[in-house]
């Protein structure tokens, strides 16, 4: 079943191919080559993370696909961030930022930044994951969107495309019980990939980062 649903996940991918954006573009620094996980880490479960024409395919076990490459040394505080990302049907994803490596479970460090268009979670795309829920869906599965996530001071945006989902602003003492994410908060650190289930398929292309 999984080599069906990889033979599905090459076509999406060289149907709508476009090449990792180089360095320098407005800014805008590519953090994926496009055509390899190099400067990529993951511990368990590291086939649920593969390459081809172009994308990143998520498919498979529960698994984290932490950036560890030369940018800034993989450590980001003020940022920009964007991705293209396409899910089908009943995927889960997730984006994190100002995590780090661990060799498996949910990352302990950072927010998760949600990507779900129709998984049986109704916290949808662009949710700042556990503390701005977004309930409404803004993109349709089996269609590219962009997901952006700016980082300045105490203040998160994530946007779907154009449309500013989640204005954030992280309060002095925010308020985390030790069961719900103490680490979800405002530091530094490093990008995240969620592979969240084996049933998720998800697609990203095109992963740049300005800071």
């Amino acid at each position: 079943m999984k080599h069906i649903h990889t033979i599905i996940a090459i076509a999406f991918c060289l149907f709508f191919f476009t090449a990792a954006k180089v360095p320098g573009s407005g800014g805008w620094v590519s953090i994926f080559d496009g055509k390899s996980l190099k400067g990529w880490k993951v511990g368990k479960n590291a086939s649920t993370f593969s390459v081809d024409s172009g994308c990143i395919i998520v498919h498979g076990p529960t698994a984290h696909l932490y950036y560890d490459g030369e940018v800034n040394g993989h450590t980001f505080k003020d940022f920009e961030f964007k991705a293209d990302v396409m899910t089908l049907p009943g995927s889960n994803s997730g984006i994190y930022f100002h995590t780090k490596y661990q060799e498996g479970g949910w990352p302990d460090y950072g927010y998760e930044v949600q990507v779900n268009n129709s998984h049986g979670d109704d916290i949808r795309t662009g949710s700042l994951y556990d503390i701005v829920d977004v309930k409404e869906v803004y993109v349709k599965d089996r269609v590219w969107f962009t997901e952006y996530i700016k980082v300045q001071g105490k203040r998160v945006i994530v946007k779907v495309n154009d449309t500013v989902v989640v204005d954030y602003t992280e309060p002095e003492n925010p308020l985390r019980h030790p069961e719900d994410h103490l680490s979800r908060v405002i530091s530094q650190g490093t990008f995240a990939i969620q592979g969240h289930d084996p049933n998720s398929i998800v697609y990203f292309k095109n992963i740049q980062v300005k800071f």
